[in-house]
């Protein structure tokens, strides 16, 4: 199975109708295609490779980045991810054993796509060599009984702009709040959207590294009011520690790892528990 994601070429094609009118908006805001064929040029090259050292005797599948929420995963597949390292995270959940080689086709980080392109037929001769890579994720569970997991973060809050209501509980306190949601991540995530909250909501709390049993949580934009407060808006949950919402919106939305397709739907009075959880990937 190889998963890739769409490149910035295409979505802006995909955005304005045809290569000409794309290239038209970006020249009337300064700017060019250039980078971006670039890009989409390297994508392309990587994918092809790939393909290309996958035994013709196997079955193969490649599955954009939207469709792998509803792609069914077969015990026996290999999975190549051509991208991002964030895409490793986007699949991870959905694995249950199956190896992972992450194919990095340049620009990246590399941490969870180490590999070059060429590198890929030497790793598919023997997926069995496939190593452990232990990664804490973060869960949450509704009380009637569905249940989501993120190997970077989850965001609990509106699907739109407006306040998310709802009743925090953690350590033995609880407040109500409104505020622009909550996101819970992970050590893996920690260089993400939790990096940028740590700086702006609390520097003092300890970021998780990635194979710590540990989650750092922050609310984003408490607002105070007469009913609503702001002091419980940052901290961490060890392996035993849980954090919990009940809902006082009319509908607040769960998803993880930026995958919003992929969610959740959270009615008034619903009450959510958040807490540690464990996954062994794979890796090549």
């Amino acid at each position: 199975m190889v998963i890739h994601r769409a490149t910035e070429h295409e979505v802006l094609i995909a955005r304005h109708g045809t290569l000409g009118q794309a290239a038209f908006v970006l020249r009337s805001r300064g700017r060019t295609l250039d980078d971006l064929e670039t890009r989409r040029e390297e994508q392309e090259q990587a994918r092809t490779i790939v393909s290309a050292a996958i035994p013709s005797e196997w079955r193969r599948a490649e599955v954009e980045r939207g469709d792998v929420s509803r792609f069914v995963f077969g015990p026996e597949d290999v999975v190549v991810v051509v991208g991002q390292d964030g895409l490793v995270a986007n699949v991870a959940k959905y694995l249950d054993g199956q190896p992972v080689i992450g194919i990095n086709p340049g620009g990246h980080a590399g941490v969870l796509v180490p590999h070059r392109p060429a590198d890929c037929a030497r790793l598919l001769a023997d997926p069995s060599k496939a190593r452990p890579l232990r990664r804490t994720m973060v869960a949450i569970r509704t009380d009637d009984g569905q249940e989501l997991t993120a190997l970077n973060e989850i965001y609990v809050g509106q699907p739109t702009h407006q306040s998310s209501r709802y009743r925090i509980e953690v350590a033995g306190r609880t407040e109500r709040q409104a505020s622009s949601g909550l996101i819970v991540g992970t050590g893996t995530g920690a260089t993400g959207w939790c990096a940028s909250l740590q700086r702006t909501v609390d520097p003092e709390v300890p970021l998780p590294t990635p194979t710590d049993p540990a989650l750092a949580w922050f609310v984003r934009e408490a607002w105070p009011s007469p009913s609503t407060g702001v002091q419980l808006t940052s901290g961490r949950l060890g392996a035993d520690d849980e954090l919990a919402l009940v809902v006082e919106s009319d509908t607040l939305v769960v998803f993880g790892d930026g995958i919003e397709d992929d969610h959740l739907t959270l009615s008034w009075g619903q009450r959510v528990v958040i807490s540690v959880s464990r996954t062994v990937l794979h890796t090549l």
